[in-house]
């Protein structure tokens, strides 16, 4: 009698879910039919195989998993110690778990002699390589055939995330992989190896090697990176491309296509042409061909990720096609002044499309300007930073936040129903303090010293002075974290202080009865610890300070800087010395040392706009969001006559703007979340880690359900993919770093509040993006659910008891 060691569930609990189908016995080999480590290994002498539900909808999982005689669990139990189990699970020893997707290519195979096997690839391992599950002769053939169809099915719900009764019986045979070459035997004793020659070997090592942008390719990874040619599952049936206004570059290429499971570029087709042409009033084309096919066709658009690399003489960007399905092509040209002739005429679609304004009409140096945001990610290779140096980097951080409070009410479950979730947060600078906005609730949560979230009080009902309720568009603590300042939704030209003490809105102020406020922030970058009264606001083209103590109308009209034109102005930032930047939906950004005066410095749009701005205490950078990317700018002038000065305080000469470096997500990342999630990205504003006398290190912001994390110091090396990522299973709504660290953020989702250490964040791998399936934050983590004090009932809920998963 055989029993599975239970190891999942002794650290997972319930979280782990209920298999829907198993073969309770076989054994798993790893073949590896072209591998020098070896034809084939046993893996478990005796398994079970199943197929598992997750907590995620249309997730699921293939697991493999020792089985024991009766007894010898208990017996290796004891030879090794009682926390033999958890080291169990943390080496795999006695389970192996893959998350069922197409792409592990998962088939059955029926031999003569009645032996039946299961076969899908191992995506970690080299090309060729499979794991098997040979069934014991013991399970009948129909068992087997209905774990294939359920198998099938799951891989159909992933697929296309809706139920798999939707599905016919065509749309199941996708999933059998006819084409695939027949299992290979596992057993050693029938081991091909003698039988493979040395010219296949050397043929496989020398098919091209296909450029990967995000790090260098070493020669021992050719053979496991080189399948031949993109799957064709990975392939559709080209757009028509309309017919063309203007050709603004025509040139030959390679084309390459980036396969998310083993995470590179594969080639498709070694001569291609690819045109860009304007195809109506700022509408614009890229269209493929080769020899015999036209590959693809997609408008340039701003949201196809383009990314030039010049070390690989290479165009990355991603497509969008009519199926919902994301790709990430790569264009390789044969020489730099061929890609420099398509990177204008790409840069010079997208900005006249964005900006609706013919490029010859705008100033070389604004040219130049564009160009170079568009190609700062192709700097000069630098070696990555030893290993060592992140280590001690995670060894000296603050540890992660555990306690989980979820207070249960009647109230919260009506608001629930309602609709309402958290949508924004405030981090307080003096009393470890953050508040989230939750509909026209406000939750106020403390920091603890050990870097957890502890409940505190719940505002139950924002409302005006005259009791009417309103649902805060924008918040900003004040007054020395003593007030905070409201917008509503429906007035834009009137503002609201809450007493937070009291939980109460003391006054409203009409700031003027013809501009309204688009946007406001504090007037230097810490005022909000002391007891300053005034603070700044935008319009669509004026930007001017709010005095709350003038009678009548609150706005400052001796300094005030309004412009004739609609600038449509949309987020601003102060320095420590009260320097301000403003950008706009059209893209540019202005730099004032004061106000009521023109812009010491105006940066040159790009045409997407800014939806967040944030400057470091000193000035010298500044960050500018925009949906698909985030612009760092360097505010210090480094040469000429001021040299030296932030260009706050001196213009730029003309001839010396900054070049901004544009921090985006690489291509085959936004691919793969798309993949993930089905989202496309969107990121929340951008911040610095904050702290007064503190060095800005960091930079955080959110996609969809990821959080994103750039180091600083990497960025400016010029290290390639200088970011890391956590994922939740819900939308990051919100997120800042907590005052004064750079090692805790503060996270804010539809439900839940975190905090979370950085150490946890982890490099963008497939294994890291697809995040773990079976827990619904991941990891270990401090967060607290808004609730109502007033029932006196603070229960800790059952998902919320902690779970040390890692």
């Amino acid at each position: 009698m055989f029993v599975l060691r239970n190891v999942g569930k002794l650290i997972f609990g319930s979280s782990v879910q209920e298999a829907l189908i198993e073969l309770p016995q076989g054994q798993v080999y790893l073949v590896r039919p072209l591998s020098p480590k070896g034809y084939s290994e046993l893996i478990f002498k005796d398994a079970a195989i199943r197929v598992r539900r997750t907590n995620q909808d249309f997730q699921y999982q293939l697991v493999v998993q020792r089985v024991f005689e009766e007894g010898e669990a208990e017996l290796l139990a004891e030879e090794e110690g009682e926390d033999a189990e958890i080291e169990a699970l943390a080496s795999e020893r006695d389970e192996k778990t893959f998350l069922l997707d197409e792409a592990l290519h998962f088939r059955v195979e029926s031999r003569e002699g009645g032996e039946t096997v299961l076969a899908w690839r191992d995506l970690s391992g080299d090309h060729g390589d499979l794991y098997e599950f040979v069934c014991d002769q013991s399970v009948s053939s129909s068992l087997v055939q209905n774990f294939v169809r359920v198998a099938r099915e799951c891989q159909y719900e992933r697929k296309y995330r809706k139920p798999h009764t939707t599905a016919s019986a065509e749309d199941l045979e996708q999933f059998e992989f006819v084409e695939e070459n027949p299992i290979p035997p596992a057993s050693p004793l029938h081991s091909p190896a003698l039988a493979r020659s040395i010219e296949s070997v050397d043929n496989m090592m020398s098919q091209p090697v296909a450029a990967n942008t995000s790090v260098r390719r070493e020669p021992a990874a050719v053979e496991a990176s080189q399948p031949g040619r993109a799957p064709e599952a990975l392939m559709h049936a080209p757009t028509e491309p309309p017919e063309p206004l203007e050709i603004y570059a025509t040139v030959s290429a390679e084309l390459h296509l980036f396969d998310p499971q083993p995470g590179h570029f594969v080639l498709v087709d070694e001569a291609v042409i690819a045109v860009v042409s304007e195809v109506g009033k700022w509408e614009y084309w890229l269209q493929v061909d080769g020899q015999t096919k036209s590959w693809l066709g997609t408008p340039v658009v701003a949201e196809f990720n383009p990314v030039f690399d010049f070390e690989f003489l290479s165009f990355v960007f991603n497509h969008f096609s009519a199926d919902g399905t994301a790709r990430s092509w790569l264009l390789r040209f044969k020489d730099q002044p061929t890609l420099e002739t398509f990177q204008q005429a790409v840069m010079q679609a997208i900005w006249e499309r964005l900006n609706e304004t013919k490029w010859a009409k705008i100033q070389e140096k604004e040219r130049e300007y564009v160009l170079d945001a568009f190609g700062d990610l192709n700097m000069e290779d630098v070696p990555e930073e030893p290993e060592e140096e992140e280590e001690e980097e995670e060894e000296s951080t603050e540890d992660e936040g555990v306690r989980s409070d979820e207070y249960d009410s009647e109230e919260e479950q009506q608001e629930l129903a309602e609709g309402d979730i958290n949508s924004q947060l405030a981090v307080g600078y003096k009393n470890d303090r953050s508040f989230v906005v939750r509909g026209s609730k406000i939750g106020v949560f403390t920091h603890t010293p050990d870097n957890h979230l502890k409940f505190s009080t719940n505002i139950s009902k924002v409302t005006t002075p005259k009791g009417k309720l309103m649902d805060p568009k924008k918040v900003m603590l004040h007054n020395g974290d003593r007030d905070m300042i409201i917008q509503n939704q429906i007035d834009p030209n009137k503002l609201y202080r809450m007493d937070i003490e009291h939980g109460k809105v003391v006054d409203e102020w009409n700031v003027h009865d013809d501009i309204p406020v688009v946007n406001f922030a504090p007037e230097n970058k810490f005022a909000q610890m002391t007891g300053e009264q005034t603070f700044l606001g935008v319009s669509n083209n004026a930007l001017y300070r709010v005095d709350p103590r003038l009678s009548g109308n609150k706005l400052v009209n001796s300094e005030m800087k309004q412009y004739a034109s609609k600038n449509d102005f949309s987020s601003l930032a102060t320095t420590e010395k009260g320097y301000i930047a403003v950008a706009s939906n059209k893209g540019d950004i202005r730099l004032f040392d004061r106000l009521g005066i023109r812009a010491k410095t105006q940066l040159p749009a790009l045409g997407d706009p800014i939806i967040g701005m944030d400057v470091s205490a000193d000035g010298r950078w500044i960050l500018g969001t925009t949906q698909n990317y985030i612009l760092l700018v360097d505010a210090m002038q480094q040469g000429g006559k001021n040299e030296g000065k932030l260009g706050f305080e001196k213009p730029f000469a003309a001839d010396s703007k900054p070049r901004p470096r544009r921090l985006a997500l690489t291509p085959e990342h936004v691919a793969q979340f798309y993949h993930e999630t089905g989202k496309t990205v969107s990121f929340t504003p951008a911040k610095f880690n904050t702290g007064e006398g503190a060095e800005e290190t960091s930079i955080i912001t959110a996609t969809g359900p990821y959080i994103i994390e750039w180091n600083l110091k990497r960025v400016l090396r010029g290290t390639k993919a200088p970011y890391k990522i956590k994922r939740y299973e819900d939308d990051v709504k919100a997120d800042d770093f907590k005052f004064g660290s750079d090692k805790n953020v503060i996270v804010a989702l539809p439900n839940e509040v975190n905090m979370v250490a950085k150490q946890s964040f982890r490099k963008p791998t497939r294994e890291s993006i697809m995040g773990d399936v079976r827990i619904s934050t991941g990891g270990r983590r401090s967060s607290a659910r808004i609730g109502n004090p007033d029932s006196g009932r603070y229960k800790l809920g059952k998902d919320d008891i902690v779970r040390s998963t890692y």
